[in-house]
């Protein structure tokens, strides 16, 4: 069995994956946001291909902790998946994971364009590394 992270977001919503050790996290997918039902199906069809156990949805905190309008839509969508899935769906705190990501992929020299196309399924893969690095502890 995996985890699976979700970067939820308007437009992209990036996918990653824990290995079955749940040690590593990588970024699987982005899809692209274009209605919840399809969304919801095909994330569902990406957990039952990978053999999810768990989902991690980034929660998008103030920088005060407190949730504003982007939290409650991702709190809403996290809710849409749990009862579809049917797997325990939790909500993690995603503040400046984007920024991290984008500052990685910089340091690494990827261009513009590139970075553009994997940023959401690396920021995916990041909230989900936290989770697990947070649970090991």
């Amino acid at each position: 069995m995996r985890l699976m992270g979700i970067d939820y977001g308007d437009r992209q919503i990036g996918v990653a994956v824990s290995d079955e050790l749940f040690l590593t996290a990588q970024g699987v997918t982005t899809l692209r946001n274009s209605g919840d039902e399809r969304v919801l199906n095909d994330i569902a069809a990406l957990a039952k291909e990978y053999g999810v156990a768990e989902v991690v949805v980034g929660l998008p905190k103030n920088m005060n902790g407190s949730i504003g309008p982007r939290g409650e839509i991702a709190q809403a969508f996290a809710a849409s998946l749990a009862e579809t899935l049917h797997l325990p769906v939790v909500l993690w705190d995603e503040r400046l994971t984007t920024m991290s990501a984008q500052r990685t992929l910089i340091e690494a020299d990827v261009s513009r364009k590139k970075r553009k196309a994997v940023i959401d399924k690396m920021a995916a893969a990041l909230i989900l590394q936290n989770y697990m690095d947070a649970k090991k502890r």
